[in-house]
């Protein structure tokens, strides 16, 4: 089976930065399930909490005319944030799905 590899990046930020985040900051899901964040960096949890439900569906290849492939943003849950989240896929990798859960 084939998925991608996703990082996801603040895109901006259009009110106070509370968590201490900044634009560029990111993470990444690599190999289905592994969360990797860059050394000595934070992501907030509840920013991640909000895009965590659309990554696998972002893991994959979507018809062309579904809404996901076309979208790629989410916002932070917390209103006087207002982080802008964007989802991007880095590389295909191959897997068997017998090693997987």
């Amino acid at each position: 089976m084939e998925l991608y590899d996703l990082r996801v990046v603040v895109d901006r930020i259009e009110g106070r930065s509370v968590c201490g985040m900044q634009v560029g900051d990111y993470f990444e899901l690599t190999n289905s399930a592994e969360v990797r964040i860059p050394e000595g960096k934070h992501f907030c949890i509840y920013a991640m909490q909000a895009v965590t439900p659309l990554l696998p569906a972002k893991q994959r290849q979507l018809p062309a005319g579904d809404w996901l492939e076309k979208d790629s943003f989410v916002c932070c849950p917390d209103p006087e944030e207002r982080l802008i989240m964007r989802i991007e896929r880095t590389r295909k990798v191959k897997l068997n799905s017998e090693d997987l859960t």
